[in-house]
């Protein structure tokens, strides 16, 4: 069926692309939610209302993703980013030191704010290399006395990602911004998870954070308050006035997940995606090249370049003119780099995948 407006293929790195039928859902309650006679945007999160959508929120991130009893769900503001500060400020102890790994720009931009806290060890660096590769977890050395172990399982700039969880005897922080809900994880090997719900979970300013309930003990003190993850853990969230609008939104985005046979469909349908585009960057000749070691490739950000510069300008050009937005690389890497996030279509990577064959045909 025809939709009544324009939607072109969004492959940008983040906000993502959303399901139509929540954005749909959002147009509809956006006057008049369910009855209340106002916004989400505009009543009090002490409401009856919002306290359910919470709720909702909570419930559907701990169906998705089997979350324990034993973790608290919490949905922060500032962003992924202001995490990086958070967590050391929390749970860097006095004489403590923390480990991370680091694969891409936003692991080694989690160190740069550690490091300004406490001592860091960085027990993987992937930078001599460009990034390419996410190491086999048995290959790493932590320090047993390290009071956790940080990484981020998808860089979103260089398209490099884990495959597996960790395997470690310390507790385990993961930035899983770009690729949560995108496959499934063994929640349990992790002390404490983060993401920017902007990749794939709704729109920017809300950050979930699944807190293992035990790792509360192990806090500095004289903490700032919106800062201290037991204050948040104790007040649900609420504090101070949470970013309701992207609450609700998320809340959307779980329920039209569950029913598109949740995290286990989405990964079936986002390793389609990618492999559209991966095939055709293998079987091109060399005018495409990938980025990422193969068995560190993302199926969220597929990165790739072209044999040039001028190339790369033109092809992402005529991409744009065609519908297809948000192709062109981030500076660092250079090229182009696809987004496929868990709502993306899967008409989108076959659009792109047809255009970059036509066009290593033309200028190959």
């Amino acid at each position: 069926m025809t939709q009544p407006y324009h939607r072109i293929f969004n492959f940008s790195a983040g906000p993502c692309t959303l399901p139509v039928t929540v954005l749909e859902q959002a147009r509809d309650d956006l006057m008049n939610y369910r009855g209340t006679g106002m916004s989400v945007m505009e009543m009090s999160h002490r409401s009856k209302p919002f306290e359910t959508i919470l709720a909702q929120a909570q419930s559907g991130l701990k169906e998705l993703l089997s979350i324990p009893d034993d973790y608290d769900i919490l949905f922060l503001q500032g962003g992924a980013s202001q995490q990086f500060t958070m967590i050391p400020l929390d749970f860097l102890n006095p004489g403590k030191s923390a480990d991370y790994v680091v694969t891409g720009t936003w692991g080694s931009k989690a160190v740069e704010s550690a490091k300004l806290l406490a001592p860091v060890d960085v027990v993987y660096n992937g930078k001599p290399e460009g990034y390419r590769t996410a190491p086999d977890w048995s290959m790493l050395n932590f320090n047993k006395d390290a009071a956790y172990a940080h990484f981020t399982s998808n860089e979103t700039i260089q398209g490099v990602e884990f495959h597996k969880d960790p395997t470690c005897s310390i507790p385990v922080i993961c930035d899983m911004s770009s690729d949560i809900l995108s496959r499934k994880v063994d929640v349990s090997k992790y002390s404490l998870i983060y993401a920017g719900a902007q990749k794939n979970m709704g729109p920017a300013g809300v950050t979930a954070v699944i807190l293992k309930k035990d790792m509360l003990s192990k806090l500095n003190q004289n903490l700032a308050p919106t800062l201290d993850y037991k204050v948040q853990a104790d007040n649900n969230s609420m504090y101070n006035t949470p970013p309701c609008w992207s609450i609700y939104l998320c809340s959307l985005v779980y329920q039209n997940l569950l029913v598109h046979e949740g995290v286990e469909g989405a990964n079936k349908r986002n390793n389609a995606k990618a492999n559209l585009l991966y095939n055709v960057i293998d079987s091109c000749g060399g005018f495409y090249k990938g980025h990422a070691d193969q068995k560190s490739r993302s199926i969220m950000n597929v990165t790739f370049t072209l044999p040039s510069e001028e190339l790369t300008i033109e092809f992402v050009k005529q991409c744009t003119a065609d519908g297809m937005d948000g192709l062109k690389g981030h500076r660092s890497v250079g090229g182009c780099r696809a987004s496929l996030y868990n709502a993306f279509p899967l008409e989108g990577c076959q659009k792109l995948a047809d255009a970059m064959v036509d066009f290593a045909k033309k200028k190959g």
